[in-house]
């Protein structure tokens, strides 16, 4: 068979796994303090002995994602957060600690303020943080959290501690399977960050996703363009086969 026929199949499938990308992206263009995820397509020789030194094969990447800061929206939800500027919320995971821009926080029928996915949201000395029975919430720019008891006079306001944000550089940190951001390093998990007192946010408020709902629709229309082109060329390739063979039998 035609190699065509193999160069096409590289680059349909590639194609698929640049769609996936984008459809991700699609599905979370209203998720609090989603960042979407980058892809490219890059070309690869194939450098098997007997193919040209012309021949390319092409390969997906997702190098990183983008970073750029969303809108921020008022709720008026006392438990709602958004890191103004650079800086993200430490979590706790099976996995070591992690990190995400989303702040639609809760407290769990345990008492801990958790994150939207139910995970422990870290305090600065690396702890859960806990919350009193029917407690009010203020959170401080800074991220500090007081809480008032139910029926307690506003004098008696207790001091929970603080949340722990972080500032890590952009270019260290890569996407879990889980969508939480990690620092990229293999093997063992990463030590926790330390906590950065110059990061602050706003309270009341989350921060919209930064994907951009035509840029990712655009970019699924081409890529099903160039789906039909590839398919186009195995398409011709086995009409060729196909005539090269009955002149061949037509011969014989």
């Amino acid at each position: 068979m035609d190699r065509i026929v193999y160069t096409a199949m590289s680059g349909a499938a590639r194609t698929l796994e640049h769609q996936a990308a984008l459809a991700n992206n699609m599905a979370n263009a209203n998720t609090p303090g989603f960042r979407a995820q980058l892809a490219a397509y890059r070309a690869v020789p194939v450098t098997d002995p007997v193919s040209l030194p012309t021949r390319v094969s092409t390969v997906a990447a997702t190098p990183g994602s983008d970073f750029t800061p969303a809108a921020v929206i008022d709720t008026g939800r006392a438990l709602d957060m958004a890191v103004a500027g650079a800086g993200w919320f430490a979590v706790q995971t099976p996995e070591g600690e992690a990190y995400t821009r989303a702040g639609g926080l809760q407290v769990g029928v345990d008492g801990l303020l958790r994150s939207p996915q139910g995970l422990p949201v870290l305090s600065a000395d690396n702890q859960p943080i806990e919350v009193p029975a029917q407690a009010s919430l203020t959170f401080a720019s800074d991220g500090s959290i007081t809480a008032v008891g139910a029926g307690d006079p506003p004098a008696d306001i207790q001091l929970l501690g603080r949340l722990k944000l972080v500032n890590p550089p952009a270019g260290q940190l890569a996407r879990g399977d889980d969508g939480l951001f990690r620092l990229a390093q293999a093997g063992q998990p990463a030590a926790p960050l330390p906590a950065d007192p110059a990061v602050r946010i706003v309270s009341g408020a989350l921060e919209d996703s930064n994907v951009s709902p035509i840029d990712a629709m655009v970019g699924m229309i081409d890529n099903s363009r160039r789906f039909d082109m590839q398919m186009q060329a195995i398409r011709q390739a086995d009409e060729n086969a196909q005539r090269a063979n009955a002149i061949l039998s037509v011969s014989a």
